[in-house]
């Protein structure tokens, strides 16, 4: 592939912090002092993207791929070389990425309306586009369980334009999935206005979901999972004047959430205590997506913004 490094390099705008500690890394509560580290500063790694989305860390590769849903594209960021490449275009306007507990690469489409898994070879496998017969709404994220199984969410986000997806008819309510080791698809959640990110627990007794269409404020929802179902679904996180997306849990169960809505003082990262206190903000110049962690030693945090992708460098690693 040929490097696009160029097309995609840092804005002439944006500037490392040339103190530290880096005054966009925020405490707003003593917990999170510990997840900092005094000289880590928050990096733009590339520009150049529509809306970046769904990073998700290759270790076996030293590569983060990430999608950029309106240029139907995903994009290889390599942490050897800092080059950022092409990996797949067209993607069926991708959006959510993970992986599964065999390292394929899993990804949720917009405008092909599916969940796919891409093999070692490159074979890409639909792993669903309906349920009774109708056709999915425009997956938007997805998460791997220990056993194997695949959650994802599906709003109609898709659906209302040709810039991300394709304008259509929805013909499901927006909704949860499971899809089971043997490739059985069930409803787990139907209760949600807008279902955008979600991640499990550190012990995955617990999944919390994005609730990004609620009223009058935007919410994270949390639900106990046992098995293969979900209980006693409540709102954990009033999200305020702001708006969470994707988001990562780490070892802690600290929950790290793509922030932002209208104002530059929301746009970045905001994290949370396991008891949903604010304790961290990431200031970014652009609100953030989704998120990840990976890195060398798990300890990078990747963001995804609307234009750009940024890591910082934090005193913990994500929840496997």
């Amino acid at each position: 592939m040929n490097s696009i490094r160029n097309a995609l390099a840092p804005d002439s705008l944006w500037r490392v912090s040339s103190r530290y500690p880096d005054p966009r890394v925020q405490s707003l509560d003593a917990r999170f002092d510990r997840y900092r580290l005094f000289h880590a500063a928050v990096e733009m790694l590339a520009s150049g993207s529509r809306w970046a989305e769904g990073p998700v860390w290759f270790g076996d590769g030293r590569y983060l791929l990430y999608s950029d849903i309106p240029n139907n594209r995903m994009l290889r960021y390599d942490d050897t070389s800092g080059c950022v490449t092409v990996f797949r275009e067209p993607c069926g306007n991708a959006n959510g990425n993970t992986r599964d507990r065999q390292g394929r690469l899993i990804t949720c489409e917009h405008a092909t309306r599916r969940v796919t898994r891409t093999a070692y070879d490159g074979t890409i496998e639909v792993l669903a586009d309906r349920y009774e017969g109708k056709r999915l709404n425009s997956p938007n994220d997805v998460v791997v369980k220990s056993d194997g199984s695949i959650w994802f969410t599906d709003p109609p986000f898709g659906l209302s334009s040709d810039y991300e997806g394709y304008c259509a008819k929805q013909e499901l309510p927006e909704r949860v999935y499971r899809i089971d080791p043997e490739g059985h698809i069930t409803v787990v959640a139907d209760d949600i206005s807008g279902p955008n990110g979600l991640c499990f627990s550190p012990d995955e007794s617990l999944l919390y979901v994005v609730a990004s269409r609620a009223r009058p404020n935007r919410t994270i929802r949390v639900y106990r999972v046992s098995g293969a179902t979900l209980s006693d679904g409540r709102d954990f996180i009033d999200c305020g004047p702001g708006t969470a997306d994707g988001l990562r849990c780490d070892v802690d169960g600290n929950l790290w959430c793509g922030w932002g809505m209208g104002t530059e003082a929301l746009d970045g990262v905001r994290v949370f205590a396991s008891d949903a206190t604010p304790i961290g903000h990431i200031h970014l110049p652009e609100r953030c997506a989704n998120v990840c962690f990976g890195g060398e030693k798990g300890n990078r945090l990747f963001m995804a913004a609307g234009k750009g992708l940024y890591s910082l460098y934090v005193n913990t690693r994500g929840a496997v």
